[in-house]
């Protein structure tokens, strides 16, 4: 008889862990964040609660979790650069309206940018897995684009970024119209408008 194989813990760790991140996506998308309680996604991933807290300190950061898990935003964020300045951030622009006005991220992400204003833990991790990843990579094409004489020398990084992406974030929380492609290529045309290298001097002089 062969001997019995002891079971995995750390197998069947994860695969509570997968079962309360997916239930807490589920739920969320379903009932809303307000009404969502850990109890609730305990229930649905048949877990107790210890198990939640165990991993979570709140129903935030497991739904932040769950929206990085399941979207497939794990912090690793690649934007390309084809030498075409322009094309390259209305790429990653156009990504980023895509998720705004997905109906489903949309009401998670006006939950969780209520979150991050009371719960330090959300905050912390949304700007070391979301945001911060972003504005890390489009800083770097943005200094490709400075060295390579597509932006002024003196264009400073930060405060392009917030240039590039306020704009976006602005509109969509405070309703103020459609968020489309054509927006955010028009917003990129602005940008770069905005940002553009001064003319050469081409007047001889004596």
């Amino acid at each position: 008889m062969a001997p019995r194989t002891a079971p995995d813990p750390a197998r069947r760790s994860e695969r509570s862990r997968s079962a309360v991140l997916t239930a807490a996506y589920d739920l969320v998308s379903e009932i809303g964040f307000g009404k969502l309680t850990i109890e609730a996604i305990a229930a649905r991933a048949g877990v107790g609660k210890q198990t939640i807290y165990r991993w979570w300190p709140s129903k935030g950061a497991v739904v932040f979790d769950a929206f990085l898990v399941v979207n497939g935003h794990a912090g690793h964020f690649a934007l390309p650069d084809t030498g075409d300045l322009a094309a390259d951030l209305k790429a990653v622009l156009r990504l980023s309206v895509d998720d705004l006005v997905d109906p489903v991220l949309d009401r998670t992400y006006r939950a969780l940018s209520a979150e991050l204003l009371n719960d330090p833990v959300v905050q912390a991790e949304y700007r070391a897995r979301l945001l911060d990843p972003l504005l890390d990579v489009t800083r770097a094409r943005l200094r490709s684009a400075r060295e390579s004489g597509d932006l002024p020398p003196d264009t400073d990084l930060d405060f392009a970024v917030e240039l590039l992406y306020g704009p976006v974030f602005y509109r969509w929380t405070h309703l103020l119209g459609p968020l489309d492609h054509d927006y955010a290529d028009r917003l990129v045309d602005a940008f770069l408008r905005a940002l553009a290298p001064p003319p050469a001097d081409t007047r001889s002089h004596a």
